[in-house]
Formats: C-alpha cells, structure tokens, sequence
C-alpha cells in the first residue's frame, strides 16, 4: 500500500439541531440552527493506523455545539456564533487547526395581535420556508495566537413570483429552437445567495477555559460584524430588484441584485446567486377559441418543475 496517501481529512458533527430561548423577563427571543461542525488538523493516524488518540469524539463536537448555544452571548447573531464556536474549538485542542461551521437558521418572527398590532412576547409564527445560511472556517494553522477567518452568508429557498415586468427575446435562434419570445411572462425562481466577507483576524481567548470570544467595538458597518444587518440589506436588495427591474432577462436582474448587495455593504468582496426558473406556461386554449397565450391574455398557467433553467453568477468588488 505504500503508492497511497491521505492528502486531506475532516470529520465532525452533522444535522446538530438547536433551539434556543434567550429570556428576559416576559420577553422572549428565539432562534433555531441547523448545524455541521467539522475539524481539521493532526488527525491523521485516526485513518492510517486506527489510532483513536487523536479523535475528538463526534458526539463531543454535538456536546461543545450545545454548550456553546448555552453560555454564548452571540447566540442570536448567527455569524458570530459559529465565529464563536469555531475559535473556542480550535484554541481547546492543540491539535485541531481548523473547524468549519456551518449553520442555517429557519424563520420564526413575532406574533402580531389582530386587536392591536401589538407584537407577542413570547408567541412566533413560522412565516417563510427561507433559511438564512452561514459558512465560517476559523483557521489556527498560523498559531493559536494568530487567528483568521473567512465567512460567506446569504439565504436559499427564498422563492419569489412576478405576475408582469418580464421578458425574454433576442436570443439565438437556430435549428434547435423551439421557445417562443415573449415581451410580458411570469417570472419566478426560488433564489439562492452567498456573499463572502473579507478575510479577518480574531484575537484569541484570554481565559484559562477558551471561552472567551471578543467582538471589535468599533467594526465597520458592512463588515462582518454588522452582518445581521448585511442580511437584512442583501435579502431587501434582492427582493427589491426582484419586484422593481423591467426584467430582460433573469441574467439581468441577477447583475443588477449583485451590484446592490456590493455597493450597500463594504465589507463584502463577492456575491453569488443561483437562480433556477419555476416555469409557469400558458395553457393552450385554442382547440375552444380561447386566447389564452399572447403575453395580453394569459391567465391561466401550469406550474412546471422540470425540466427548469438555471441561471448563476458571481459578481465580485473591483
């Protein structure tokens, strides 16, 4: 077996679920993870040679992730929670210089009373399949005293619809066409985000426990740290656009939600969507002398699933 090597391994925990209640008094705030925590570092001899010794257990990493759900001050902010998690991880075990965490958070939003408008104290409604997304790498390999970090955020599954204010034409038309060019058509997709921060340092815990995890106090707005904000900008950005642009094509419009996020967020350097068409075709009507395919007239559609477009792109700051 001496012509084989391991060139790379990671392990960890998968589909760690976490719901968290943070109290204050009467007033409750909520927040649910989905969770994978994976490590990296000197771990080798646990696939060579079947030396446990290096091993974090799997169940452990699950252990820290709801400890950390526990005492973590950040728990409510996701980016800083998984910053949170991945230094505590990598600054405990001398041998582990990598942890990635990854988290998606599902929608819960405050209860509005009919009577009065007023919001619940403790009362959430789930109001959108949309999940807000997460991806940290905390990176030790320079030191356990010279921390980095890359984070990329975004959203998936946020499906949108426009009934107008889209078109399609002037595409190549060759022998294998068969699409139709149309000057109106309904317009929907179930939009995918990630947009990634400039690299950072993190400085490490000063306790004797590793908990410690400190936050700038003067951080740039856009950055990282401002990310729940940035979240609520991209997700407004995108759905703005959505429902604004004379849309030309999906192409198009992507660009334009990309630009946006860059312009309104100065600390991020890249924005990537993944947008697949949910086609929505006119029903032929003609066999009962009922218009109902001119862009004019179309009113009744069939939702189709597949086969579907999928349109992608990176946009990137100069």
């Amino acid at each position: 077996m001496s012509e084989s090597v391991l060139t790379t391994a990671r392990y960890g925990k998968d589909l760690v679920r976490i719901f968290r209640v943070v109290r204050d008094g009467e007033f409750h705030q909520v927040v649910e993870y989905n969770a994978t925590v994976l490590l990296e570092g000197d771990i080798e001899p646990s696939y060579t040679v079947g030396d446990n010794s290096v091993v974090v257990a799997t169940d452990s990493i699950k252990n820290i992730t709801y400890y950390l759900a526990k005492i973590s001050p950040h728990i409510l902010s996701p980016e800083r929670f998984a910053l949170h998690l991945g230094t505590y991880i990598v600054s405990k075990y001398a041998h582990i210089h990598r942890a990635f965490v990854t988290l998606e958070k599902l929608r819960w939003s405050r209860i509005a009373l009919s009577a009065n408008d007023h919001p619940h104290p403790h009362s959430f409604v789930r109001d959108g399949n949309d999940r807000q997304t997460v991806e940290v790498e905390v990176d030790a390999s320079a030191g356990k005293d010279k921390l980095s970090a890359k984070v990329t955020s975004g959203l998936t599954d946020l499906l949108v619809l426009k009934s107008t204010g889209s078109a399609f034409y002037g595409y190549i038309r060759d022998e294998y066409t068969t699409l139709v060019e149309v000057d109106d058509r309904v317009l929907s997709t179930s939009v995918d985000l990630a947009y990634t921060f400039a690299p950072l340092s993190l400085s490490s815990p000063a306790d004797a426990d590793k908990l410690d995890f400190t936050v700038p106090e003067d951080f740039a707005l856009g950055s990282v740290w401002d990310a729940d904000n940035v979240a609520t900008r991209a997700r407004n950005a995108t759905l703005d656009i959505f429902a604004l642009d004379d849309s030309a094509s999906v192409q198009a419009t992507l660009f334009k939600m990309g630009q946006r996020v860059i312009a309104e967020n100065a600390g991020v350097e890249s924005v990537t969507y993944n947008l697949p068409n949910k086609h929505y075709i006119p029903v032929n009507m003609q066999y009962l002398g009922v218009d109902n395919t001119t862009p004019a007239n179309a009113e009744v559609f069939a939702p189709v699933s597949a086969p579907s477009g999928l349109i992608s792109a990176t946009i990137s700051r100069k």
